[in-house]
């Protein structure tokens, strides 16, 4: 019998103040090391994403959203990267209000705090955070990154084409 599947959910946030948005370089974590990504981080048991994401914001930079001032704008299937590692279900928001102003909470895993235009985000950006801000800019709410890999096909097993009909 195969491992057990598990798949992981982890919150994001785009703070977005005057056309730009607020990025993290992240280091010492073993994951995306030197690229920035968002405040981020796991769902814990029993909490809601939108919970989770302004926990996360507050745990990692010190400001407080309210409730009301968080929006989702999407949610992204992301394949594993390494088979030790698990898949995930990402739930992604934005707010362009907030109380505080935005520090480095955990200097032991982010190296800066760097505002970027929302239409140039550096090169270093994580890829799937590129990518749920450029399809959220599209209108598309829901995506999948590296997922194409995870998906095996068994025989005589067809892939259903999205715009086919189940008829």
């Amino acid at each position: 019998m195969g491992s057990l599947f598990k798949r992981v959910s982890v919150v994001h946030t785009f703070l977005i103040q005057e056309g730009n948005i607020l990025l993290l370089k992240r280091q010492n974590t073993g994951h995306q090391d030197g690229q920035y990504g968002l405040p981020a981080g796991k769902m814990e048991a029993g909490e809601q994403a939108l919970d989770a994401a302004l926990r996360e914001v507050y745990e990692e930079c010190g400001v407080q959203i309210r409730r009301e001032d968080l929006r989702m704008t999407g949610v992204m299937q992301i394949g594993a990267s390494e088979p030790s590692q698990d898949e995930r279900i990402d739930f992604f928001f934005e707010a362009e209000r907030w109380s505080g102003t935005p520090v480095n909470c955990e200097p032991d895993k982010c190296s800066e705090l760097a505002w970027f235009p929302a239409e140039l985000l550096p090169g270093n950006t994580i890829p799937f955070v590129r990518e749920a801000w450029n399809r959220a800019r599209r209108g598309e709410w829901y995506g999948s990154f590296a997922m194409d890999k995870n998906l095996p096909v068994e025989s005589g097993q067809e892939l259903m084409d999205p715009g086919r009909s189940l008829e």
